[in-house]
């Protein structure tokens, strides 16, 4: 029998569990964010990952839609914005619900489709569409359901590294790769999203790479754009924000 995987747990100096329990306390305002390093995060469950025998790309998107949400949080309570209207902000917070339970009805329906063809049902009857465009996406906009729907087509083309193989760990970090990024951005207006995934080297710079995205989105630097219902999505970089009026 496979052995039991060790399961991740969150430790910092002002909290110790699970992630998922992390984030519930944020959001009911009974843990300040500001004092939570998401780096500090993502560097224990690198390592957490870096220990599995097999890693599957459903654990890996839990703890993206997480990590993604922690990051929105964040962002909010570090970067000075405006006064919102209450009805805005509650807005602000449906929207990522929605993206939320849109990436749930994704993940459901995969099942679905595995489980018909492991069956040998090799027809599948067509369910009523989803809306043409989520509220709250401009045109175009990729949601992060569509992104994370990439990255688990990317992480099932990556091949897991030997277990026999023993290297020296190449420590990559968010911030290298949102500077690479911004880097390919700088020479082409945008690139493809599939594309800066695939060039990582392994599984978990895939995440890393996934990771520095998300952050390039939330703080506005970047967005990501597709071509259509499951077209090619694309990273492009933010028109730089209009200059302060000194009058």
């Amino acid at each position: 029998m496979a052995a039991t995987q060790p399961e991740y747990a969150v430790r910092l100096d002002s909290f110790e569990g699970p992630l998922d329990l992390l984030l519930r306390l944020i959001e009911r305002a009974e843990l300040d964010i500001t004092t939570i390093s998401l780096a500090q995060v993502t560097d224990q469950y690198l390592a957490y990952i870096r220990q599995l025998d097999t890693i599957h790309p459903d654990l890996l998107a839990d703890f993206l839609v997480v990590a993604a949400k922690l990051i929105l949080i964040k962002s909010r309570a570090l970067l000075p914005q405006a006064p919102k209207p209450d009805d805005e902000e509650e807005e602000i917070g449906q929207d990522l619900v929605r993206q939320l339970e849109e990436y749930r009805r994704f993940k459901e329906a995969s099942q679905h489709l595995r489980e018909r063809e492991e069956q040998g049902l090799r027809s599948f009857v067509r369910a009523a569409p989803l809306s043409v465009q989520p509220k709250g996406l401009a045109p175009g906009e990729a949601s992060l359901a569509d992104l994370l729907a990439a990255l688990e087509r990317v992480l099932g083309s990556t091949p897991s590294a030997p277990v026999s193989t023993v290297v020296a760990p190449v420590l990559i970090t968010i911030d290298d790769k949102i500077r690479a990024i911004e880097a390919a951005l700088a020479s082409s207006h945008r690139v493809h999203f599939s594309g800066l995934l695939m060039r990582a080297r392994s599984r978990v710079e895939v995440v890393v790479t996934f990771l520095a995205i998300l952050e390039l989105i939330k703080l506005g630097k970047v967005r990501a754009e597709q071509d259509g219902p499951f077209g090619e999505i694309y990273v492009v970089a933010a028109p730089p924000p209009p200059p302060a009026d000194e009058g």
